[in-house]
């Protein structure tokens, strides 16, 4: 089998996490080189790597490049990457809506990967996780509204929010006064419905507007309706989502069972008398995206709803695999 050299732009914890997918599912890496704004020796899922300056001839040899920082780095080094002949996998937002650019999640639109123009762009984790399980419900019954609650994680806010939480823990144990940085109110012992910035047109944030924008280009479902409110909750890792789903046709909770159960990426987690549901301590560190608490929506008079809850794994489902997962395809369709 050929041996692909592996760029990763970005050391934080959604870097460590692709490092780890890279390996745990034997992706075939001639090499993996590691880039970053200094250079540096560092340890990254238990391996040493030397860190390199990132600069525009880094790429230069390599067949895929991993990002996994910020938005200005990705913007910045774009065209190096492929100028060097090189595919991006970019994890920011910068590209999600650019219509030049395949939007991916390889369970939901592998056929994206066909028209990539050397850019590949990671969905929002919130939208990777969502459209794990509502991908395959819409292909059979054809969504046309959802309305989803998040219960983001922490670990939403890279290495530093979750860190800030463990020490916002610590010290209100202590009974100490926490201190508050990466989050815009202390974390511990609350909830903050409020993740990015607001748009002043509509007050909606622009995490909850990814959902929308991002759902309409995966599912090339330019009318579907989407309304979404995102909390932060203190939760290290994982993501929740509440879902109200509509169809344009008929489909009861049992139909939804049986339709997730033959999905990949996708577990029923579904058996509310013994406890069973979705919850993100059993999501944490999990591939696939846990989908529970499937019911028929009463407030309906006919079978073309259904609410449903779901949790997976933002280091992972939300970002890293997802990136992982889009490379092992482009090995698969010939396209790297």
């Amino acid at each position: 089998m050929k041996q692909y050299r592996i760029g990763l732009v970005g050391v934080g914890a959604v870097g460590a996490e692709m490092v780890k997918v890279l390996r745990e599912r034997n992706f075939p890496c001639a090499s993996i080189d590691v880039f970053a704004s200094r250079e540096r020796d560092e340890e990254i899922a238990g391996e040493i790597f030397r860190v390199k300056e990132t600069t525009e001839g880094s790429f230069k040899g390599l067949d895929i490049v991993l990002f996994a920082g910020g938005t200005a780095a990705s913007v910045k080094f774009k065209d190096a990457v492929v100028a060097a002949g090189a595919v991006m996998i970019d994890n920011s937002r910068a590209f999600r809506q650019d219509p030049d650019v395949p939007l991916v999640v390889p369970q939901v639109n592998p056929e994206d990967l066909d028209w990539h123009k050397g850019v590949i762009a990671n969905p929002n984790c919130t939208t990777a996780i969502m459209l794990e399980a509502v991908a395959p419900l819409h292909r059979a019954k054809t969504l046309k509204r959802l309305v989803a609650s998040t219960y983001q994680a922490a670990s939403g806010a890279g290495a530093a929010g979750m860190a800030e939480l463990e020490e916002q823990m610590k010290t209100m144990s202590a009974g100490g006064v926490p201190e508050v940085k990466a989050f815009a109110h202390r974390l511990c012992d609350n909830l903050i419905p409020h993740i990015d910035k607001f748009d002043e047109t509509n007050w909606y944030t622009l995490e909850e507007l990814k959902m929308l924008n991002e759902s309409r280009k995966m599912l090339h479902a330019p009318d579907l309706m989407l309304s979404c409110t995102s909390v932060r909750v203190p939760i290290l890792r994982a993501h929740s989502e509440s879902l109200n789903l509509e169809f344009e046709n008929e489909i009861t909770p049992e139909e939804a069972r049986e339709i997730l159960s033959r999905s990949e990426g996708v577990k029923v987690v579904d058996d509310p008398l013994a406890n069973v549901y979705p919850m993100p301590m059993d999501a944490t560190a999990t591939y696939d995206v846990l989908a529970g608490r499937i019911r028929q929506d009463i407030s309906r008079k006919d079978k073309r709803g259904l609410d449903m809850f779901v949790s997976g794994d933002q280091l992972l489902r939300g970002a890293a695999l997802n990136a992982v997962e889009i490379a092992e395809h482009l090995v698969k369709r010939g396209l790297v």
